[in-house]
């Protein structure tokens, strides 16, 4: 079978990288983290102090040329992080403040018609699988595979909760809730290619699916490609 695109979508924090991540090593393909993205470009303006709400297009792509964004493989753990400007943020991107930034950064139009720009670009020898909010509805429309991941809010938060425990951050689970239901009110009702469910698109609810029953159903999915 030839190279294809795999194109994830879905809400926050429902594992949309951990399968992409998983998928993408199996298959020997590309994985390019659509969210690390706005993610690291939001960092950029908070350490900056940019008051990107207020900023003309013009001001705005003035700035996003003095991002540099690239996904490097770290060997020892297996895994490829994020770096800014020849810095790894991989950490610093997951916190609370990035992610109480990055729903506003993600609604600018300018900041999308970059990143969309530089994912196609990626995407040209197929062979990747990205994951983010609109990959199947605008940055691959015609991708041969689209998942569409979702999973109980409640269930989503407690996930989250304990990843960012985990990684110290001092932060309750209420804090948590109410971060994903503005994320996830922020993303289907932006008006820059909100958060839909492709036609096409398969679900894959993971409220009671653990890491390899997610895998063994998307990797399914790419078998009946075959036949």
């Amino acid at each position: 079978m030839d190279p294809i695109i795999i194109a994830i979508d879905g809400y926050s924090s429902c594992g949309k990288s951990t399968i992409a991540k998983a998928l993408a090593k199996r298959l020997g393909y590309v994985y390019m983290d659509t969210g690390a993205m706005y993610r690291a470009v939001s960092l950029y303006i908070l350490r900056h102090n940019i008051p990107i709400e207020d900023l003309a297009p013009k001001e705005i792509k003035e700035i996003l040329d003095q991002i540099d964004i690239q996904f490097v493989w770290i060997e020892d753990k297996g895994i490829s992080e994020t770096f800014l400007n020849g810095e790894n943020v991989e950490n610093e991107i997951r916190g609370k403040e990035v992610s109480e930034k990055v729903s506003e950064v993600a609604q600018i139009k300018t900041i999308r018609e970059r990143m969309i720009e530089l994912q196609r670009k990626a995407g040209l020898h197929k062979g990747l699988v990205m994951d983010g909010r609109d990959i199947g509805t605008k940055v691959f429309p015609d991708a041969e595979l689209k998942i569409f991941m979702t999973a109980d809010p409640d269930i989503r938060a407690e996930r989250r909760f304990m990843e960012l425990s985990a990684k110290g951050e001092e932060i309750t689970l209420e804090e948590v809730e109410e971060n994903i239901r503005l994320r996830d009110y922020n993303d289907t009702n932006r008006k820059e290619n909100p958060l839909t469910q492709a036609e096409d698109a398969v679900i894959l609810d993971n409220s009671k699916l653990d890491q390899e029953e997610q895998l063994l159903f998307v990797l399914d999915l790419i078998e009946d490609l075959k036949k």
